[in-house]
């Protein structure tokens, strides 16, 4: 039986999670299903097939005006104001140190930007937008009051086609498009965190049950599976994309997460630009870096890093591998000496040292053309 606290809130697909079986959880501020049928099920459908996950609980904010873009490119390391209409962007806020505060996506709308932010980064990310005022900015926040579901997986598009009055085949990865699914008004974005093809669909609280219910009722017998947090999070390590709080934070800048592709320097000016700048020019600092266990022992958050007898890091995520071969995947962050790619170094496992294969990321990709 599943307690709440009164600061935990639920989605409007708490009820359907409890019907299926779903084991809940606290994240981010609200109940979430862990897990369904099982992690390493859910995951070889997402890999195989298709999974469908309840992303509710992360941050939306609704960002109107015509300074947006240029407002929002002096508070985030990737360009904004290049976005096309309906194109997506990963991008990240930093700290005047150049430490993240969060990881996000921006959606360039018709009318309007789509801002969506990590569920546990939401308050955070609110009071910092508004600590940061602009005369031609109107800010809105929708978080816990519309759905996000995602449908990812090598035959989401044609799990999905039936449904909705769009040739999906037209939107391209991270563009979105506004379309209806079972005839309810939909954004439809083709981006995911798992590693895999797949969409995720904005809805109104109202129709979300309506969607995610008739979407297992017609695909489940095509192996379409609820997904929980657990599935989600393997198949992103997997995949290499960073989880806020693990492979970036306000100490672990963009540039040590590895993500310089998404750093502009070319903009007049961002909050920790200096910064990271200079970290890039010093070439001195810890990095992320994947590792692969030699045996079977897991590496999990928190533990030692070693080369030779000198501690260079700590694991930042593990966990079994079902794509990487049932191997014991991490990442970790590393001095610079202990990052080359092909090295060794050894991870402290309960007072024991086991050797890890320093990997470069991801870990898995896709199969193309599925």
């Amino acid at each position: 039986m599943t307690t709440t606290t009164e600061t935990t809130k639920r989605t409007a697909l708490y009820g359907e999670h409890v019907k299926l079986g779903g084991r809940m959880v606290p994240f981010g501020g609200f109940e979430m299903p862990v897990q369904y049928a099982g992690i390493l099920k859910e995951h070889d459908a997402v890999r195989r097939r298709a999974g469908l996950f309840d992303l509710s609980h992360m941050g939306q904010f609704l960002l109107e005006g015509e300074d947006v873009a240029d407002w929002a490119d002096r508070l985030t390391i990737n360009a904004v104001a290049t976005m096309k209409p309906y194109q997506a962007r990963y991008n990240i806020f930093c700290n005047e140190r150049g430490g993240a505060l969060d990881d996000v996506i921006f959606y360039r709308l018709l009318k309007h930007f789509l801002l969506v932010v990590n569920a546990s980064n939401a308050d955070k990310m609110w009071a910092h937008l508004n600590a940061h005022p602009a005369s031609g900015v109107k800010l809105t926040n929708l978080h816990g009051k519309r759905s996000l579901i995602a449908i990812q997986g090598p035959k989401s598009a044609a799990m999905l086609q039936p449904h909705v009055n769009v040739d999906l085949a037209t939107v391209r990865y991270y563009f979105c498009v506004e379309s209806s699914v079972y005839g309810h008004p939909v954004t439809i974005a083709r981006t995911g965190y798992t590693g895999e093809d797949g969409f995720e669909l904005f809805v109104d609280d109202r129709i979300a049950a309506d969607v995610w219910n008739r979407l297992l009722a017609d695909h489940t017998s095509d192996g379409l599976e609820p997904c929980g947090l657990g599935a989600r999070d393997v198949l992103r390590l997997e995949a290499g994309m960073p989880l806020y709080g693990h492979e970036m934070n306000e100490e672990i800048t963009p540039v040590q997460a590895g993500l310089t592709w998404a750093l502009k320097l070319n903009k007049p000016e961002f909050i920790g630009k200096t910064a990271l700048a200079g970290q890039l020019e010093r070439d001195d600092y810890a990095r992320i870096v994947g590792l692969i266990m030699e045996g079977r022992a897991p590496a999990r958050e928190g533990y030692a890093v070693f080369m030779g007898d000198r501690e260079v890091g700590e694991v930042r995520s593990g966990s079994l591998g079902p794509s990487v071969g049932n191997k014991n995947i991490a990442t970790a962050i590393v001095s610079k000496d202990a990052a080359t790619i092909g090295g060794t170094v050894t991870v402290e496992i309960r007072g024991v040292r086991h050797p890890a294969l320093v990997v470069a990321l991801p870990f898995y990709k896709k199969k193309e053309n599925v």
